[in-house]
Formats: structure tokens, C-alpha cells, sequence
């Protein structure tokens, strides 16, 4: 967030490596100039630019003379901005401030200024025209060279995997120490660096993805959507009016897993008949969700930001959603007899945290995550048992998805 001392610097100062001044007409209720293609361009060569940088509205670039907007303009402008970034930069800009300021021009007259301040990206961005970055005062399209390289630096190329990779703009003070003592015996930031939770910056640390997803308690300020949605439905579609209960599953990943998971408890109908003795039969496997959920979670492409972790419970079905391409060589057919990690990091602190006494009986699981590579035997058999039918894993473009099918009650057989 800047002051009026700091935009006013940065207007006499003029356009550098890290400032951009927009001239803004609107005409018609319409804006005008800048054009969106434009915008585009110099908004993405500020999110792969090393540090970022701001472009401040209502300012000529040449004169730096202040015109200010019109007050009954800034709300459009500023929606105008964010819709830019979401939908006109690939993947989306989500590392971005916008806001209105107040500033006084050379005769001392009151102007509005609109500026939005975009952060190093932890993704290399692309807008329609190609992929750019800043040099001096103006942006510069990236020669494929240079793409390579900016993207081996980042998440692309995977040089570094992402799960251990820095978060910009973050500092130790973001985790919980509550949560990050459950991997250090001390509280000591050099022990938080060798577990790859931190990582040294200058004089300062950042927090890796793994520690913002493990020991931050809202992960989803830091990486976009980074959360789990649950929804059940009393149908066999999505349709809002027949939906019966929806959840956002926030914080840790093993509170995400854990509150995914009692919601599925929750709406698991049990069937019963009295023979001999009394028979019961849930819908689905708890075990095979929990595994379900803990494989969705710790195998999901981070670095896809544009979607969350899904999960829908049908009347007759099951389908839960993880952002991401199968790793390495894998495929939905080699599935169970092969192993790959995407997330070694995220694993390893998942493999440590113990489950309650209550959900170790239910899921056999002393730990949230014992590295045989038996989760997806585990999903596959005990559901089948149940349903008849074998669970489905289906890749729908870059998103894994899982459908497992509910057991007839005990009355219908």
C-alpha cells in the first residue's frame, strides 16, 4: 500500500524499471486508453520483472503532469484492472494491490490517482501479444532464450521443485509457530531453512510453498486458491437447487484433509438390515476418502493456480478434483502398480503428522501419510467391495479426476 509521498516520488522520479505512468481517457462511459491489450502487456512485464513494480493512472507520461480521474470514474477503472489481470494474463495475475489515492498537483489542486502495485510472481506470465519484461523505462518482449531461462528460475522448468520453492513477499512472522514446531525441536529459523520451510533472502528469510501450506494459517492469502471445496448435492448434477450442503475447506493441508473429510462423514448414510445379527453399509469406504484426500492434496500441481481442490458428493456417486498432470511418466493406468511423487517436500511433512487415536482406528493410518504407495490400492479395492463397481480416474485436460461410486443401501438389494 502507498502514501501520497511515496506516489508523488515516483511520478517526478518518472518511468524506471519499477514505474509505470498511464495516462487514462474515458469517454462514453467507456474506457479508452489504456487499451486492454496494452495494459496487459506492461502488467505482465511487471509480474516476471525480479521485483515487480507499479503503474499509477491519471499521470502523462512525457510531462508528468497530474490529470487525475474523475471521482465517478474510479471504481470502473479499478474493476477494469482486476478484470485484466484475472482474465487477460496467462496464468492470471493474483499477486496484485489496487487502489484509489488522493495526491495534490503542481498549482495544489486535489487530484484523484489510481495505482496497482503488482509483486514478483512465483509463475512466468504470458499476455495475448507474448511474454514480456521490464528493461528501463519501457517493456520488451522476451526473446525464447530468455523464457527459458525465467522459467527454470521459476516454476516451469522445475530446476528447484515447486513445494521448496520461495513465496514472494513473505517473512517467518507468516507461519504459526504451533504449526511449524511440528517439524523443528527448536524454534530456530536455521532449523526452519535446513527443513526447506524457510529459505534464506539477504537479511531476511521467505517462507517455501511447503511451509505456507503446512504452517500458515490461511495458506490461500499467499497461493491462490489453495484451499478445498466440498459440495453435496441430493441429485445426480450439479444444480443448485439441489444442493444441500457446501464447505470450504481452508488452512494447514491436514485441516483441509481433516475437515474434507468429517464432511464426508457427515453425508456417508449408513444402511442397515437385522438378519442374524445386525448388518451395516455405508455408501462409500471412509478409509478410501481419506486416501483419496490426502493423494489430492499432496499430489497437486501448486503451481496451477487457476483452480482449487473439488470435491462433490452426487446420490449416486463421489467425483473429487485435483488441479495438475499426472508427474513425470505416469498415467491413469499405471496408477496403482507405479509411484511418483510431485511434491516431495509436502510429503515428507505430511508423513510426519499423526493422526487423532479417533481416525487412526477408522483409517488404519497412524500417520497422514505412510510412504508404501498403497493409497490407491486401498481406494480401489475397499470401494469396489462396497459399490461393485471400480473407482474411475480420468485426466480431463491438466486436472486429475477421481469418481467413486456410492453402495446401494441394504433395503434395495
Amino acid at each position: 500500500m502507498l502514501i501520497p509521498h511515496d506516489i508523488l516520488d515516483k511520478i517526478n522520479t518518472g518511468e524506471s524499471s519499477g514505474v509505470e505512468l498511464k495516462e487514462v481517457v474515458i469517454s462514453g462511459g467507456k474506457i479508452r486508453e489504456p487499451h486492454r491489450d496494452s495494459l496487459a502487456d506492461e502488467l505482465t512485464a511487471f509480474a516476471n520483472n525480479q521485483s515487480g513494480g507499479v503503474v499509477i493512472f491519471g499521470v502523462v507520461d512525457g510531462t508528468h503532469e497530474i490529470k487525475g480521474i474523475n471521482a465517478s470514474d474510479i471504481s470502473a477503472l479499478i474493476t477494469y484492472i482486476s478484470e485484466i489481470c484475472h482474465d487477460s494474463v496467462n496464468p492470471a495475475i493474483v499477486d496484485f494491490y489496487v487502489d484509489s489515492i488522493q495526491v495534490l498537483d503542481e498549482a495544489g489542486e486535489e487530484k484523484h490517482l489510481v495505482y496497482v502495485q503488482i509483486e514478483r510472481s512465483l509463475w512466468l506470465h504470458k499476455s495475448k501479444n507474448g511474454y514480456f519484461y521490464r528493461h528501463g523505462d519501457s517493456k520488451r518482449e522476451m526473446s525464447t532464450e530468455h523464457v527459458l531461462r525465467v522459467g527454470q528460475s521459476r516454476s516451469q522448468a522445475r530446476i528447484v521443485r515447486f513445494d521448496e520453492q520461495a513465496v514472494p513477499n513473505t517473512s517467518q512472522d507468516a507461519l504459526q509457530k504451533e504449526l511449524y514446531m511440528r517439524f523443528v525441536r527448536d524454534d530456530n529459523s536455521q532449523l526452519l531453512c535446513k527443513r526447506k520451510l524457510l529459505v534464506p533472502d539477504n537479511d531476511t528469510f521467505n517462507v517455501t510453498v511447503a511451509g505456507v501450506l503446512m504452517c500458515c494459517p490461511k495458506p490461500d492469502t499467499y497461493i491462490y486458491n489453495s484451499y478445498l471445496q466440498a459440495v453435496f448435492y441430493s441429485g445426480k448434477t450439479k444444480d443448485a437447487n439441489y444442493q444441500i450442503d457446501a464447505k470450504d475447506c481452508y488452512g494447514p493441508l491436514d485441516k483441509q484433509i481433516i475437515d474434507a473429510y468429517n464432511f464426508v462423514g457427515q453425508y456417508n448414510r449408513i444402511s442397515a438390515k437385522k438378519e442374524v445379527g445386525r448388518v451395516e453399509r455405508p455408501r462409500y469406504s471412509m478409509r478410501a476418502v481419506f486416501e483419496a484426500l490426502v493423494n489430492a492434496v499432496v499430489h497437486r500441481d501448486y503451481s496451477k493456480h487457476e483452480s482449487k481442490i473439488r470435491l462433490f458428493m452426487f446420490s449416486d456417486r463421489l467425483e473429487l478434483y485435483s488441479p495438475g498432470a499426472l508427474a513425470n511418466t505416469i498415467t491413469v493406468e499405471t496408477l496403482q502398480d507405479n509411484q511418483a511423487t510431485r511434491n516431495e517436500l509436502l510429503t515428507r511433512l505430511l508423513s510426519e503428522i499423526q493422526t487423532s487415536d479417533d481416525m487412526d482406528r477408522k483409517v488404519e493410518r497412524a500417520y497422514f501419510l505412510e510412504r508404501r504407495g498403497e493409497g490407491v490400492t486401498i481406494i480401489l479395492n475397499e470401494s469396489e467391495q462396497l459399490s461393485g463397481k471400480i473407482p474411475v480416474y480420468e485426466m480431463l485436460g491438466e486436472e486429475l479426476r477421481l469418481t467413486i461410486f456410492a453402495a446401494k443401501s441394504l433395503q434395495e438389494n
